[in-house]
C-alpha cells in the first residue's frame, strides 16, 4: 500500500465497507478504495486478494465469477448477511477508538 501504513484490521474493514454498496471484483474494490480516499490508500495485488480471501473464508463475503462490464471473467466478491453485521460492528469499534485516540490527541 502507498502512502501511511494501516493499522492491522484496517484493510478487511474498508474492503467490507466498499462491498457493502455494491458487489464488485477486487481490482474495482482497489479502485474504489483509491478514489474515495482521494489517493491516500493504494492497495496492492499482494495485500487486497489475502485480505478478500480472508473474508470468504470467514463467511464475510461471497464470491462469484461472472462478466465485467468489458466482457471479461473476473470473481465478484459480495458482502452477505454476517459480513454486513462485522462492518457494523467493526465500525462501531473503530469509531470509538478513533474518538478515544483524538480525545487524548487534542488535550492541551
Amino acid at each position: 500500500m502507498g502512502g501511511p501504513r494501516l493499522p492491522q484490521g484496517t484493510l478487511d474493514l474498508l474492503i467490507l465497507k466498499t462491498l457493502a454498496l455494491e458487489p464488485q471484483h477486487g481490482w474495482a474494490v482497489s479502485e474504489r478504495l483509491r478514489q474515495i480516499s482521494t489517493d491516500r490508500v493504494q492497495v496492492t495485488q499482494g495485500s487486497l486478494y489475502p485480505a478478500l480471501h480472508r473474508l470468504e473464508r470467514r463467511g464475510w463475503v461471497k464470491a462469484a465469477w461472472r462478466a465485467t462490464e468489458h466482457n471479461r471473467r473476473a470473481k465478484y466478491y459480495e458482502l452477505t448477511r454476517r459480513g454486513r453485521r462485522e462492518l457494523e460492528r467493526h465500525s462501531e469499534a473503530w469509531r470509538a477508538m478513533a474518538g478515544t485516540v483524538t480525545s487524548v490527541l487534542d488535550l492541551t
